[in-house]
Formats: structure tokens, sequence, C-alpha cells
């Protein structure tokens, strides 16, 4: 996995999906260190978790229930649990991402 996360986040099991992430559990919640080369498209899905995220580096363009938006490195987002969402990456990204549990 590529990212310029210090080695401690590294040294995290790495997640196994859609995306190169490290991964920290906690309780109700999985913390994703994530890293996407440009180019790099999720197709549109949905999970049963609520997520939030901050962008560290880069930009993403989230597409929830049809509706585009983007943002860039400082910028929150949230997606609720069951929405419908899909995630490009033009340029390479790296993101932390709380996927809290019900």
């Amino acid at each position: 996995m590529s990212g310029s996360y210090p080695d401690k986040i590294k040294q995290l099991p790495l997640y196994d999906g859609r995306f190169d992430a490290h991964k920290l559990s906690a309780d109700n919640c999985d913390v994703l260190f994530a890293s996407y080369p440009a180019g790099t498209s999720i197709a549109p899905h949905t999970h049963d978790t609520e997520n939030h995220g901050i962008i560290t580096k880069g930009e993403l363009i989230l597409t929830i229930n049809g509706e585009q938006q983007r943002y860039a490195a400082g910028d929150w987002y949230h997606v609720p649990a069951h929405a419908e969402h899909a995630a490009d990456f033009e340029v390479e990204t790296e993101e932390v991402e709380f996927w809290f549990y019900k």
C-alpha cells in the first residue's frame, strides 16, 4: 500500500475490501487509513455502516443517491447507512474513514 501515513499506521492490519487501507478496529467502529491512486473508481454500492471521513490529501468525488459532490483535503463527508454511493478519485488521494456499526 502506498501513501504518506506514518510507519505505525502502515503496521496496522490491511483492510480486505475494494480499496487499499490499513484498519484500526474499535468498539462499534472501524477506522480506515486509505490511499487511492489517481483514476480509482468505486462502483455504486451500499453497506450497513454509517461512514464519516476526512480527506487528508487529494480529492474525493462522492456520489450519494445520484447527487455528486467534491471533497478536498481538510473536508469531512458523511455517508448514511444503506445510502447508495460511489467514489471517484481523479488525483492520488488519502483519507481517514470511520465506519460506525449500529
